[in-house]
């Protein structure tokens, strides 16, 4: 499949980088396209090892708003916010529907489009989602005391947050740092408080997607109660764990994840 990186105009007042694989046709229900959200202090490119193992699917992975190449107002980073620039970037695309996965922080983004637009998400797919991101985090007060330019160093450093039990290709790992270094200071900080100061999505309603969960039994930040709580609140919610894996599932088993999403996704569309 034909892919790029096209620059799409949102709506919501920002210019955000967009990959595209494949024809985006609403009139073809098989070629549904599967949206990858990325998680906090990401972008798009996070996806590449996944992306790289599903050659034949339509795809579409978006930078978030004040990530990546994507425009970075000093505004406009609450849960909700960011929600309505996914919505409007649907909405650019002429995408009526699609599967959401989403990342980490990502994740809690696809809880929350599933609550509130609904009719755009066919299914959900978890990797390393939390249930709740309500109270700061660990790191915040280290964050908070950011100022511009971002340094490199401490952009490594913060990569220790997230253990990992797997090899990540050092190419990955670099990339990852680029992400953090595009970010400025204030942005760090809105887009983080943004995730904290949000009502959990599966307690502001009922969320009854087709989902699929996928979490590291070695997760130190999302613990397996609150994976196991959010497969109950999402009615037929599958839970699978990943043993010997940490929380950035997707950096350590891209592979395994793309497998588990097309065993899914077949399923979904042959009714089973």
């Amino acid at each position: 499949m034909k892919s790029e990186v096209r620059t799409v105009a949102l709506r919501t007042g920002i210019s955000v980088p967009c990959f595209i694989q494949g024809r985006l046709d609403p009139t073809d229900d098989g070629g549904m396209p599967l949206l990858l959200l990325h998680a906090w202090s990401e972008s798009w490119g996070s996806f590449d090892r996944l992306i790289a193992s599903f050659p034949s699917q339509v795809l579409v992975a978006p930078d978030l708003r004040g990530h990546g190449g994507a425009d970075k107002p000093e505004i406009g980073y609450s849960l909700e916010d960011v929600v309505e620039d996914v919505v409007a970037l649907l909405e650019a695309l002429g995408i009526t529907r699609a599967h959401i996965l989403g990342s980490s922080s990502g994740g809690y983004l696809a809880q929350q489009l599933a609550l509130t637009h609904s009719q755009l998400v066919a299914s959900l797919i978890l990797v390393g989602a939390p249930l709740s991101l309500q109270g700061k985090p660990p790191f915040a007060n280290e964050v908070n005391s950011l100022s511009d330019p971002i340094s490199e160093n401490w952009v490594r450093e913060s990569l220790s947050w997230y253990r990992l039990l797997h090899t990540v290709p050092p190419s990955y790992i670099e990339d990852r740092v680029r992400d953090g270094l595009a970010m400025s200071a204030a942005v760090w900080k809105a887009s983080l408080r943004g995730f904290f100061e949000a009502v959990p999505p599966t307690e502001a309603g009922t969320i009854s997607t087709p989902t699929l969960i996928l979490w590291g039994a070695h997760d130190h930040l999302v613990p397996r109660q609150h994976q196991e709580t959010l497969s109950e609140r999402i009615q037929g919610a599958r839970l699978k764990i990943y043993e010997q894996t940490g929380h950035l599932v997707l950096w350590e088993c891209p592979e395994r994840v793309a497998e588990d999403v097309k065993l899914f996704l077949t399923k979904l569309i042959k009714g089973a």
